[in-house]
């Protein structure tokens, strides 16, 4: 059996869900709009520059889940998925995620997004497996604003699907991994099948040099 992981944001969607998280709390009047959505911007470029600070974004980005009841919170993301992410669906992402389904192929998500936003796009997806940054919640339901294990980005990828790969019953004969950002080389350079998608311009020329096959999802 072979495993095809795919990065999410920018790869099987056309658009960051987390930038776009932050931006649909500034819509809501649920956060300070002008201080809110300029940290967002900062922190969306410093993960394009490739020096983004993993643990203090997160801070950042579930601190508006420990505000509001889980309820809320389940209203807001159906809000999120008809009005930003549906319109970032791509019917070339989902034709390859059906062609690796039709062989047989496991499909895995992993993301640097949280798993609060990123679950339902799975879902919606058809992915059954995801990896992707874990938000505590205590006892009632509510989210603490920490994380539990390991943030699932750049080098935490490879972690942490060593070990999501040590549960699994069934061994894998190859692994395919589809990204558009610099910052999965760790990940990409452990994979059989490294699959450049959309790709950023440090991984373009990356895969360009390595023989990497690079790819278009947007493209009509």
């Amino acid at each position: 059996m072979k495993l095809a992981i795919f990065d999410l944001d920018n790869t099987l969607i056309a658009g960051d869900s987390d930038h776009a998280w932050g931006e649909f709390l500034v819509e809501q009047g649920l956060v300070d709009a002008q201080v809110y959505k300029e940290a967002n911007d900062k922190y969306y470029q410093a993960y394009l520059d490739g020096s983004l600070d993993i643990e203090e974004y997160l801070g950042f980005s579930l601190k508006p889940l420990t505000q509001l009841a889980p309820a809320t919170l389940e209203k807001l993301h159906a809000d999120f998925m008809r009005n930003k992410i549906q319109p970032m669906m791509l019917p070339k992402a989902q034709a390859l995620l059906a062609q690796h389904q039709q062989a047989g192929d496991t499909l895995l998500i992993i993301t640097a997004t949280n798993r609060f936003i990123t679950q339902p796009i799975a879902q919606a997806l058809g992915v059954a497996h995801l990896i992707a940054p874990e938000p505590e919640q205590d006892s009632q339901g509510r989210y603490t604003g920490r994380i539990t294990g390991i943030p699932s980005f750049r080098e935490g990828k490879v972690e942490r699907l060593k070990l999501w790969l040590a549960e699994q019953k069934t061994p894998f004969t190859a692994h395919y991994f589809y990204s558009d950002s610099h910052n999965d080389l760790p990940l990409l350079l452990q994979v059989d099948h490294p699959v450049a998608v959309d790709a950023d311009a440090k991984l373009s020329a990356y895969a360009q040099a390595q023989g990497w096959p690079h790819i278009s999802l947007r493209d009509a």
